[in-house]
């Protein structure tokens, strides 16, 4: 029972660590940012480009 123990710790351990490895993959471009320390200017946005077709 100790030894089942011991693995059903150790296989925790493990996906709880493919979890934060899965999160940071996931949120890098926001945590490589370069502009997350700005506070007053805005970053444009992806769709500014496409403003002048929503007029019709």
């Amino acid at each position: 029972m100790k030894l089942a123990r011991f693995v059903l710790k150790i296989v925790g351990a493990s996906l709880a660590m493919a979890g934060g490895v899965c999160l940071l993959i996931g949120y890098w471009d926001k945590i490589t940012d370069p502009h997350r320390f700005t506070l007053c200017r805005r970053r444009p946005s992806e769709y500014d480009d496409y403003a002048d077709v929503d007029e019709y």
